[in-house]
């Protein structure tokens, strides 16, 4: 029984930060996935695969899995590195690419 604890990344749909900035301990799958031949499911016997933990910081997820017993791995969150340009870029006379409707 193993573990991983992460900070989920913004989804697609968000522009901000929201819902970001708790940690959650999920457990590995213990075996595979099946697929139903009759209606094409998915389905799964690992119950643990359904559980999902959620922590305020990344200590007390490590300190709830050392406290029970489960092997865990810590997925630091990647920083997002976003350019700052201004909209008259847009517009600039001496674009490289030219750009056009």
């Amino acid at each position: 029984m193993s573990a991983r604890i992460f900070s989920p990344a913004k989804t697609a749909m968000q522009s901000g930060k929201a819902k970001t900035g708790f940690w959650v301990l999920e457990f590995d799958p213990e075996q595979p996935r099946k697929i139903d031949p009759l209606m094409g499911y998915t389905s799964s016997g690992d119950m643990k695969s359904q559980i999902r933990l959620t922590f305020e910081t990344k200590e007390e997820a490590v300190a709830y899995a050392q406290r029970n017993g489960i092997a865990f791995r810590v997925q630091e969150p990647k920083d997002a590195r976003r350019r700052q340009i201004s909209y008259a870029e847009n517009f600039r006379y001496d674009r490289k690419i030219p750009w056009t409707h």
